[in-house]
């Protein structure tokens, strides 16, 4: 292939790329200001109003991105699982084994908004200051958990499997949680999503008998 061109500037990124990145640059902006407020004035002395200020945004686009002025302070946004993968899980996909299915829907999750080491000190540190944040940041994680365990349920039933949809709420936790401790251990190389399938291959190595590969 040729070289490129230096006196031909390079294409521009499609428009829907631009959308994304600017939506994610706002996100960010609405959780690093909110924090910084409620880390000077407290929890309870600050406002979404305040928050929507302090950005430039509306209270109407606020809500786009969260759903209260909490889950902004901890960096929460709604887990919405895209209905084509959830279709093709419920129908007993996309492979049939139900372990590499689950990963399909982790992976999903965990391609979404995640916490640089940075924010999540600092998140960590607002959470011990103000309780109410932790009562919430568990809340929204039984939430899920509860999703997780309807969808579970409904593949059960039309294709029956022997765990129970409660021990795989509690294996996609472990999943993600795994997913995260590995990229910490890996120096915050790429994305947690990366260091999934480590982490669903010693699962599976869990459960193999010696000598019998996973």
């Amino acid at each position: 292939m040729p070289p490129a061109d230096p006196t031909v500037p390079p294409s521009p990124p499609p428009a829907s790329g631009l959308r994304e990145r600017k939506k994610r640059e706002r996100r960010e902006a609405l959780v690093d200001e909110a924090q910084r407020l409620v880390r000077e004035r407290g929890l309870d002395a600050v406002t979404v109003e305040d928050v929507c200020a302090s950005v430039g945004v509306s209270p109407r686009t606020f809500f786009n991105y969260f759903a209260s002025k909490d889950d902004a302070v901890l960096g929460l946004s709604p887990v919405d699982v895209d209905p084509e993968i959830t279709a093709t899980f419920l129908a007993g996909g996309p492979s049939g084994d139900l372990l590499a299915d689950v990963e399909v829907l982790v992976a999903h999750f965990l391609s979404g908004p995640f916490m640089t080491p940075e924010r999540m000190a600092a998140t960590l540190e607002l959470v011990h200051a103000e309780p109410r944040l932790l009562v919430r940041h568990l809340s929204w994680i039984e939430g899920h958990r509860a999703d997780l365990e309807a969808l579970f349920a409904a593949r059960r039933a039309a294709h029956p499997f022997e765990p129970t949809a409660e021990l795989l709420g509690f294996v996609v936790m472990t999943l993600v949680r795994g997913a995260a401790h590995e990229w910490e251990r890996a120096g915050h190389v790429g994305s947690p999503v990366d260091h999934l399938p480590s982490v669903v291959q010693q699962l599976r190595a869990l459960a193999t008998p010696p000598g019998h590969s996973p």
